[in-house]
């Protein structure tokens, strides 16, 4: 493509710096393939781009494997980007509305029993970086936060009048979130350790050994490796935590609203996920509990 269609690419990414590293990273890599394909068919300027050839490009993805989950993401990454160029007067029109993708099945969220999670939650020692990690996780549980939510926090983040927590959620949404018993134990007693530990003037409520803000590939592994050192049967991951929580809230409460406002989604139709694992869980007590269930089996 030409170098000023290259430009306007590098522009619109710098645009968005409010959005979270990983949405950038997202946008880049979508309209970066897409860049490749317009090389490909000879289109040398964005506002060439129209509807059937945008067609053409996830027709080819598909082709490739690409799923439609990633194919959705792919067109409102264009979509965000024409936009961009509309109001710049860099082109007309936007090739990405009305294109469908294939669909592709909903996967259900894993979530750990309430055993596991207790099971979870029983990271021992005195060890500081035990301490922390048993902060992160008992917190992550107790409140529904997300990964980058929990290692984004701040220490002015925590309001222990209320037993709250304020994050900044996707879209840089705030919330304010409950935290439980055990978790706000669990905080204290990092706090106590934290000072030794953390750097000069360091606002990050975590931190690493190296006494800056922890990485989320670091709270990853971490996690990783205490639940198999815990001799969980599953592989745990951050966002399993979330699911979890969601999943017990559920169970528990059957308030849907509730739980949206908790996890902070801006539809409900993404918390309505857990309704079917809510319904999974009740199958199970059925096939269990009832007598007819028993026979037929």
């Amino acid at each position: 493509m030409a170098k000023a269609a290259v430009r306007q690419l590098d522009d619109f990414i710098h645009s968005v710096q409010h959005l979270s590293q990983h949405t950038r990273a997202a946008y880049r890599r979508d309209l970066q393939a897409l860049q490749h394909y317009c090389e490909r068919e000879g289109v040398d300027q964005w506002g060439e781009l129209d509807g059937s050839r945008l067609g053409g490009f996830v027709a080819q993805r598909h082709r490739n494997g690409i799923g439609g989950r990633s194919l959705q993401r792919n067109l409102s990454s264009v979509r965000a980007f024409f936009r961009y160029l509309n109001k710049n007067g860099l082109a007309g029109g936007n090739p990405a509305v009305g294109l469908v993708t294939p669909k592709t099945p909903r996967r259900l969220p894993r979530a750990l029993d309430v055993d596991q999670a207790a099971k979870l939650m029983n990271i021992g020692g005195d060890d500081p970086l035990a301490i922390r990690d048993r902060a992160i996780v008992e917190l992550m549980y107790s409140s529904g936060l997300r990964l980058s939510e929990t290692v984004g926090l701040d220490l002015n983040g925590l309001d222990w009048s209320d037993g709250t927590v304020t994050v900044v959620g996707k879209g840089r949404k705030t919330r304010i979130v409950p935290v439980g018993r055990f978790a706000l134990e669990a905080l204290q007693q990092w706090l106590k350790v934290r000072a030794n530990h953390a750097g000069v003037d360091e606002p990050a409520l975590f931190v690493s050994s190296h006494g800056r803000r922890i990485s989320t590939r670091s709270v990853q592994e971490r996690l990783r490796q205490w639940a198999v050192r815990l001799n969980l049967p599953v592989h745990v991951h951050p966002h399993m935590l979330r699911h979890s929580f969601a999943t017990h809230m559920l169970e528990s409460s059957g308030d849907l609203r509730a739980v949206q406002e908790l996890l902070g989604h801006a539809d409900i139709s993404t918390t309505q996920v857990y309704t079917h694992l809510d319904f999974q869980h009740l199958a199970r007590v059925y096939d269990a509990a009832h007598p007819r269930a028993k026979k037929r089996r």
